[in-house]
């Protein structure tokens, strides 16, 4: 298998084309099954508590439960964030090498190295 350096920003930046592919592989993954995972184990917890059918477990529980569902909805949200955070710091249209950076690691769009 033949792997090609990719380059962002203004080129100073080389990497192997396998990390940007793995960080956006990554990046997805933990944008989907983490809050699945959170809300499953969420909903877990608060049908222990009904089963146990006592008032303070079944608060306990569904304090639980909105802990992870804000959770889940944090993790979800987390590359939008990181991406206002960037913005603000260093608008699109001045600073294209960040931008070229995020979108080549994020997205895995990135520019072959000739």
């Amino acid at each position: 298998m033949f792997l090609l350096d990719v380059t962002c920003g203004d080129g100073t930046l080389v990497m192997n084309e396998m990390i940007p592919e793995l960080v956006s592989t990554a990046i997805d993954i933990i944008k989907i099954v983490i809050p699945i995972l959170l809300v499953v184990f969420g909903m877990l917890d608060l049908g222990k508590a009904v089963m146990a059918q006592k008032e303070d477990e079944i608060k306990k529980g569904q304090q639980l439960f909105v802990k992870r569902l804000i959770s889940a909805v944090v993790v979800f949200l987390v590359v939008m964030i990181v991406e206002l955070v960037i913005g603000i710091v260093a608008p699109r249209g001045e600073n294209k090498n960040i931008w070229n950076c995020f979108d080549c690691l994020v997205n895995n769009e990135c520019a072959e190295v000739k």
